[in-house]
């Protein structure tokens, strides 16, 4: 990845990954965390594509949990919880 990115071309870049998040690795997922955080960009929506802590996308087989408006997702890896809040 090149460093001297323009936020708008970072953005484009961000959103042509997120297309199909599902083949790429972890370390790919941490670049791309690293370059939104560094231009300040927002992942909205998806930063619920991966775990947060092993940054494994999620495949849909993990174990999804919704009580009080709350889902939580069961990696399938590190088998750590993520939750978000349901609006």
């Amino acid at each position: 990845m090149k460093s001297d990115l323009s936020k708008k071309e970072a953005q484009q870049e961000i959103e042509t990954f997120f297309l199909n998040p599902k083949d790429k690795s972890s370390k790919e997922i941490k670049k791309i965390k690293r370059l939104a955080a560094n231009k300040k960009i927002s992942l909205k929506t998806e930063r619920k594509k991966f775990c947060k802590y092993c940054f494994n996308p999620f495949s849909g087989k993990e174990n999804v949990r919704i009580k009080n408006k709350v889902k939580s997702v069961e990696c399938l890896n590190c088998k750590k919880v993520s939750r978000w809040r349901m609006e």
